[in-house]
């Protein structure tokens, strides 16, 4: 990916005359008010790895996997929030891990935490560095240096079981190569988050990742059958033949949303799946957010099974369906309301099947059918939102994401909360504001919020959404939310967990913590206060 951007460089977008005047008129800031440092013109951190710990490294990797470079070590000196790449304009040195390191086997991975933990050096896993909450940042803690231990060369798909439908798959494997090496075989894995073209299966179950499939094919973690993890004090094997057990605490969720703190995942068992005979698309519109949100706990409650379902707030709405000409107007045949997606997939006839009955409940419950076009518009281009963020920093926007989850019951008056307090937030920063919501993942008993927020930058945009955002997270947690969703938990929610969790559940991570890594050294200042 870019190192101070989302994505690939080649694919980088750019506003359009109508957007960029949207952002010029109504958040009073350009280009102009931007600074960003050229590639060439970065100061890092010098490395702080001593010469003979570098040796030692070395020795168990191999010189070619190994790098102090500059080059190596930015792009690897955090995830993709919007502070990460504030910090990466920034003229000011910039913090780097130490070292890269990039081990190919359990063997090697393991002599490399021994080697650490001997000698103080804090290790970071790195998977695709999307983290949006500080997941990968090379936090030192008490440690003379930190490394970025770089999964990719566990690439493999380790074993396909077509009658179980059971694959192992190498933690290093991005979403779209282990769908490749999948479809090979006529299978699917099926869970496409947004960072699918960079995020990686290793990633995916240390931060219990959620996908946009996951009203058909539920979220990573269920789909997970077995893990292999690497700790400081041994390799363990987790998941026991068998689809349930009854052996005690699951020890797989330990390590399912451990962010690395733990052991270092080098291999996920999953469920997969045939790749579907159909897909099948049904866009819908409400008349508001609150018909809509109703339309979708009748579907997740009566259970008709669509692969897909999603809504937009009238806000979101209005914004995605805007002109490229004139942003922020809607198109004359663009409808009000609320915009829904759904999608359907398996067999033919079942996904025929799925899709009339969805589409009676949503009718029944005040949906009007747009057809299948606006629905596999969205599907073509559902992985291409974050590169928007990029050409609107550049010119002196803010532009920021986080989710939550709550009960049916607690949503509206949740999203009412967090907006009110976005807006509040920017209005002191002496901004105006647009905030975008959308229900992304629907459950029986609830469902998820994922707000987008617009504003302008006003002197450190670092502080500035440091505060917002704490702000928002007490609201979170005072009105009925968690902490996160699906982004997890890294740095950034780390002084959230006591109120998430309380002071004895923190107290169990602690001791897990010290069971496991007991010199501390595995991914430090993340997940545990």
């Amino acid at each position: 990916m870019q190192w101070d951007g989302w994505g690939d460089p080649q694919h980088k977008a750019a506003l359009s005359a109508g957007q960029l005047a949207m952002v010029n008129d109504l958040l009073r800031v350009s280009a102009d008010d931007v600074d960003a440092v050229a590639f060439e013109e970065v100061r890092v951190r010098p490395s702080a790895l001593a010469d003979a710990d570098r040796d030692a490294l070395a020795e168990i990797v191999g010189e070619a996997h190994l790098s102090t470079a500059d080059g190596d070590r930015l792009p690897r000196a955090g995830g993709k929030s919007t502070p990460d790449l504030l910090r990466r304009k920034s003229r000011d040195e910039q913090d780097a891990p130490d070292a890269v390191v990039l081990p190919g086997t359990d063997d090697e991975i393991a002599a490399v935490l021994a080697l650490c933990a001997e000698r103080g050096i804090a290790v970071v896993p790195f998977g695709g560095g999307t983290s949006v909450v500080g997941g990968v940042d090379p936090i030192r803690d008490r440690f003379a240096a930190c490394l970025s231990l770089d999964l990719r060369r566990f690439d493999a798909l380790e074993s396909l079981d077509e009658t179980n439908q059971e694959a192992v798959l190498g933690a290093g494997l991005t979403g779209p190569a282990a769908e490749a090496l999948l479809a090979a075989r006529g299978f699917e894995l099926g869970h496409y988050p947004q960072s699918f073209r960079y995020a990686t299966i290793g990633g995916f179950a240390a931060t219990r990742s959620s996908g946009q499939d996951s009203a058909g094919y539920g979220r990573f973690d269920d789909m997970v059958r077995g893990l292999r993890v690497v700790t400081p004090r041994g390799v363990l094997e987790l998941g026991r033949p068998g689809p349930k057990n009854a052996a005690g605490p699951d020890l797989r969720h330990l390590f399912l949303g451990s962010e690395g703190v733990f052991g270092v995942i080098t291999a996920v068992r999953l469920r997969v799946h045939a790749v579907p005979e159909t897909k099948r698309y049904e866009a819908w519109t409400f008349p508001d957010f609150a018909t809509g949100a109703d339309a979708l706990r009748a579907v997740a409650q009566v259970g008709t099974g669509p692969t897909v379902l999603r809504l937009s707030d009238e806000v979101e709405t209005a914004l995605n369906l805007a002109t490229v000409d004139e942003a922020g107007a809607q198109s004359a045949a663009a409808p009000a309301g609320c915009f829904a997606v759904t999608a359907f997939e398996g067999p033919a006839h079942l996904g025929a099947e799925r899709h009339e009955a969805t589409a009676a409940v949503l009718r029944a419950h005040g949906g009007t059918s747009l057809g299948p076009e606006p629905a596999q518009h969205w599907a073509e281009r559902r992985f291409d939102g974050p590169y928007l963020r990029d050409p609107l920093l550049a010119n002196g926007a803010l532009v920021e994401t986080l989710e939550t989850a709550t009960s049916w019951t607690n949503l509206l008056a949740l999203k009412q909360a967090v907006t009110e307090t976005l807006q509040a937030k920017f209005t002191e920063f002496g901004s105006v504001s647009l905030v975008l919501c959308h229900i992304s993942h629907v459950y029986d008993t609830g469902a998820s919020l994922y707000f987008t927020v617009i504003g302008a930058q006003r002197g450190d945009a670092i502080a500035q959404w440091t505060q917002t955002k704490a702000a928002v997270n007490d609201v979170l947690l005072a009105q009925g939310g968690t902490i996160t969703h699906h982004h997890a938990v890294g740095a950034d929610h780390r002084a959230w967990m006591t109120d998430e969790i309380g002071p004895l559940g923190v107290d169990i991570l602690r001791a897990v913590k010290a069971t496991l890594d007991p010199s501390g050294i595995l991914n430090p200042g993340k997940l545990i206060p």
